[in-house]
C-alpha cells in the first residue's frame, strides 16, 4: 500500500468511526429471520422503502415461509400480497423463480456464495451482498444510492457504476467494515448527506469532507 492509499484509508477509517458514534443503532432496516425472508424482502425493496416492505412481508412470509412453498406459488396470488411495493409482477416472477431455482440447485438451502446468489433470479450483487452480510456474516459491500453518493462525495471513488465503486470501497475498507459501513452510509445518507440538499451545517463529518459536487444547506 502506497503512502497515499494509507492516508485515504486512516481517513475513512476516522470517518467510520465518527459515523459508528452517530448511529449506533445502524443495521438492516428489513425485518427478517431467515435468510429466504432476508431475500425475499431484499427483491421487494428495489425502488421501494424498507418501511413499506415490512408491512407486506409478516403476509408473505405467513403464506410462503420457505422456498418451497413459494417455488409452487401461483404468479397471480403472489403479485396480490406485493402489489403494494410496486413492479409487483417483476418481483413475483423473480421470488417464485429464486424459490425453484434453490429448491432444485441447493435442496432448498439459500446459498451463502455470491456467484451461486448472483445466478438466482432477481438476485444481483447488491441483493447479494444483503444476504451475505446480513443473513451469513460474511463480508459484503452493499451499494445502493446512498452508498454511491456519499463515497463519491468523499472521495472514496470516482466512478458512478454499483460494481466498480463496490471494489473501490473493498480496496479501501478492511473486509470486518464492509456491511456496517453500508449500513452507517445508508443511515447518514438518509438524515443528512441527502442527494439534493446535502446538510453540511449539521454533518458530524464535515471537517472530513472534501464536499466536491454537493449542494448544501447551510
Amino acid at each position: 500500500m502506497t503512502r497515499q492509499q494509507s492516508l485515504c484509508r486512516q481517513r475513512a477509517l476516522a470517518v467510520i468511526e465518527i459515523l459508528q458514534q452517530a448511529y449506533p443503532d445502524a443495521a438492516c432496516g428489513l425485518t427478517f429471520k431467515t435468510p429466504w425472508q432476508l431475500m425475499a424482502a431484499t427483491i421487494l425493496s428495489a425502488q421501494c422503502t424498507d418501511t413499506r416492505v415490512n408491512q407486506v412481508t409478516p403476509h408473505l412470509f405467513a403464506t410462503y415461509s420457505h422456498p418451497a412453498a413459494m417455488a409452487q406459488a401461483r404468479q397471480g396470488d403472489v403479485e396480490r400480497l406485493i402489489r403494494s411495493t410496486g413492479f409487483y409482477r417483476n418481483k413475483a416472477k423473480s421470488l417464485i423463480g429464486s424459490a425453484q431455482k434453490i429448491l432444485k440447485d441447493h435442496g432448498g438451502q439459500v446459498p451463502h456464495t455470491m456467484p451461486e446468489l448472483t445466478a438466482l433470479p432477481g438476485v444481483g450483487r447488491k441483493t447479494a451482498n444483503v444476504i451475505l452480510g446480513n443473513a451469513f456474516g460474511v463480508a459484503g459491500m452493499v451499494v445502493d444510492t446512498h452508498v454511491g453518493r456519499i463515497a463519491k462525495r468523499l472521495g472514496w471513488t470516482a466512478s458512478a457504476n454499483p460494481e466498480s465503486i463496490e471494489k473501490d470501497l473493498c480496496k479501501l475498507l478492511p473486509a470486518d467494515l464492509w456491511t456496517q459501513t453500508s449500513h452507517l452510509l445508508i443511515f447518514h445518507g438518509r438524515r443528512r448527506c441527502r442527494a439534493l440538499t446535502a446538510l453540511c451545517s449539521d454533518c458530524q463529518i464535515e471537517d472530513l469532507c472534501p464536499k466536491v459536487g454537493v449542494t448544501r444547506r447551510r
